[in-house]
């Protein structure tokens, strides 16, 4: 299957291929091994060194990425329009918040430069901002509180595609 991340306006941004692992209650499970080869919109692959799993909720504004031990970052969620499924393909629109939280246990909100930035240059509609503003405030208290998925959900996953 294919992980397809586009920016607002449907530019091609971050796409990779991935193994669909299962489904829970929180979403549907993906995992890419190390040596997974992903590139940023058109340009030069990249290979990733670790092993991850990415869980896309079906009705929620945001995707998450766990790594593997020996990433300086734990858990990565990206800000997302509701990924959305079809012929092999998980989409979604980056909405370039991210709530990040490092190995030492620290979260942090991302790119806030950036969604101010490309709510005027690609237009963002007022109800996109709002629904993008919220995901971002209720996953800073989910992972830091370490609130399901962001809870150790993600390990028998990730143990998959080690």
């Amino acid at each position: 299957m294919k992980v397809v991340f586009r920016k607002y306006g449907g530019s091609l941004h971050w796409h990779h291929p991935a193994r669909l692992l299962g489904e829970d209650a929180h979403g549907v499970w993906v995992g890419c091994e190390a040596g997974t080869m992903g590139a940023k919109g058109d340009g030069p692959p990249v290979v990733w060194e670790r092993a991850f799993v990415m869980l896309f909720p079906r009705d929620a504004w945001w995707v998450a990425l766990f790594n593997d031990e020996g990433h300086e970052l734990d858990v990565y969620v990206d800000v997302t329009t509701v990924p959305e499924w079809r012929d092999g393909e998980v989409t979604m629109v980056d909405l370039d918040l991210d709530v990040v939280r490092t190995r030492e246990g620290r979260v942090f909100v991302d790119d806030e430069d950036e969604f101010a930035e490309h709510q005027v240059l690609l237009e963002y509609p007022p109800e996109v901002i709002a629904q993008a503003e919220a995901a971002a405030r209720g996953l800073v208290k989910a992972v830091t509180d370490r609130l399901p998925p962001f809870d150790g959900t993600h390990l028998p996953y990730l143990s998959q595609v080690r």
